[in-house]
């Protein structure tokens, strides 16, 4: 098998982050070795389908590959509803039916435990849908480029392109510099999309500079939109390189004309060289510079950058999947790692004793403070750890009680090792740990109970339709 040759196959799988799966069978070089099956990994096949695949990267146990043709569809595929599919990074299952994405999902979280973990005994429960597939999402990045992306059209066309230097949209998935010039998408508000169009037009017609990551020079960077799902509020979060108060005046003015909806405007400045969306300072030109919303009959501040689940519905359920794995009687003291903005330990205060949240980002801590006065909780204490280091000198130094239940919601990459030290050298008898990374969680996990907890059952939860992501919960006791 070589780079670039085409094969014959029948999906017959489906992994983690969206691939179909495939097996062969791989020549061997005696009478006396067994036939092997190797597996091909495919990018946009689903079970079922019979296809045409293009080999791309080769490794001794595996290959990956795309589809080249279809020879015959699986009966799970759908038309997809967004014109930009296929290009676009945002909903690569977008095309297949959403109960068999949830069945998937499900079945990738058991694998991956599995396979990652080595886990055997444990329960898994069946996965919590989304009631909304589409228009799910309380907030969309968008991210300016001096890159359009250009069509197979308009690159086969030999003309000139006039507007093929100012692009605001998603990027291209794993191109950093080329941005897809989208003017709808169906994961947020239809009011979303107009803003987003107003935007672009707005400072496209300026010949408005757009910052770039070559030269470093250029004041346009992201647009964020936040839409609250039970209050009528909305942000608009411009992010810059640098202040101008006459163009953002201007630019705010003219948005709330034609978008009285909006309930704050904000221009964030972000100062550093990553392309990061948030700011090392902001400035409120329009409202109070955050968003209220409700999870659980409790109210929440949100502000431009603090963490706040983007499913705001699935919210509610991922939260009481994991108050129901901790089993909780009143008279326990909870630790809530990565508490952000404080969602999860209002959402449980009423059946604790005391809650701690360490968190990290200053903002969310006084979000979290605000959101304590916002429903009258006087059993939580928010208090600022970084969490890529040891916690247990903050225990120590404010005298805080031992904890009967620790709850972590870390990022993407997982638990710090440092931060799972200091979990078994707590010892709390239940810890609950929600993810959005089923290959993090697991790895963490495996290493609690290598230091004396098991793994009792899982909870997936789907947070994101039309995405390979799943969000995850599970329950260990000591």
């Amino acid at each position: 098998m070589k780079k670039g040759d085409l094969l014959e196959l029948e999906i017959t799988g489906y992994a983690f982050e969206g691939k179909g799966i495939a097996k062969i069978i791989k020549e061997v070089n005696s009478l006396d070795e067994e036939p092997k099956k190797y597996v091909v990994f495919v990018e946009g096949a689903y079970p079922g389908d019979k296809i045409i695949a293009q080999v791309g990267k080769i490794k001794k146990s595996y290959a990956e590959a795309r589809v080249k043709d279809l020879i015959s569809k699986s009966t799970f595929r759908t038309e997809p509803r967004c014109k930009y599919f296929g290009v676009c990074g945002g909903c690569k299952a977008q095309d297949l039916f959403y109960d068999q994405q949830a069945k998937y999902k499900e079945e990738q979280v058991k694998d991956i435990f599995e396979r990652i973990g080595g886990f055997r005994d444990f329960e898994i429960l069946p996965i919590i849908p989304s009631e909304n597939f589409f228009f799910y999402r309380n907030k969309m990045e968008f991210s300016f480029a001096v890159k359009r992306w250009l069509t197979e059209n308009e690159i086969s066309s030999m003309q000139e392109i006039a507007d093929k230097d100012f692009a605001l949209g998603l990027h291209i998935p794993g191109l950093y510099d080329k941005v897809l010039n989208i003017d709808e998408c169906f994961l947020q508000s239809e009011l979303s999309n107009s803003i987003l169009n107003f935007t672009r037009n707005f400072f496209k017609s300026r010949s408005i500079s757009i910052y770039s990551t070559q030269n470093h020079t250029g004041y346009l960077r992201n647009l964020i939109i936040r839409n609250s799902y039970h209050t009528n509020d909305l942000m608009v979060n411009l992010v810059t390189s640098e202040e101008n108060e006459r163009l953002f005046t201007q630019f705010k003015d003219e948005l709330l004309n034609e978008f009285p909806q909006i309930t704050t405007v904000i221009n964030n400045i972000n100062l550093k060289k990553a392309q990061v969306a948030t700011g090392d300072y902001e400035i409120v030109l329009h409202g109070p510079g955050f968003n209220y919303d409700i999870i659980g009959g409790k109210k929440f501040r949100i502000s431009a950058n603090s963490f706040f689940q983007t499913n705001t519905h699935q919210a509610e359920r991922l939260y009481q999947a994991a108050a129901n794995f901790a089993e909780f009687n009143g008279d326990e003291i909870v630790y809530d790692l990565d508490s952000g903005a404080g969602t999860i330990p209002i959402f449980i205060s009423e059946f604790v004793k005391e809650i701690y949240g360490f968190e990290s980002v200053v903002p969310a801590i006084e979000d979290a403070k605000v959101n304590i006065e916002l429903n009258n909780t006087k059993n939580f204490q928010p208090i600022l750890a970084d969490l890529n280091k040891s916690f247990l000198p903050e225990i120590e130094e404010r005298k805080i009680q031992q904890p009967d239940i620790i709850i972590a919601d870390p990022p993407r990459s997982g638990m710090n090792p440092k931060t799972v030290n200091d979990i078994l050298a707590l010892k709390p008898g239940r810890v609950v740990y929600i993810s959005c990374n089923p290959s993090t969680q697991a790895r963490d996990v495996k290493l609690l109970c290598e230091g004396g907890y098991k793994l009792i059952k899982l909870q997936p939860v789907d947070m994101f339709p039309h995405t390979y992501h799943i969000e995850n919960v599970a329950l260990l006791k000591l």
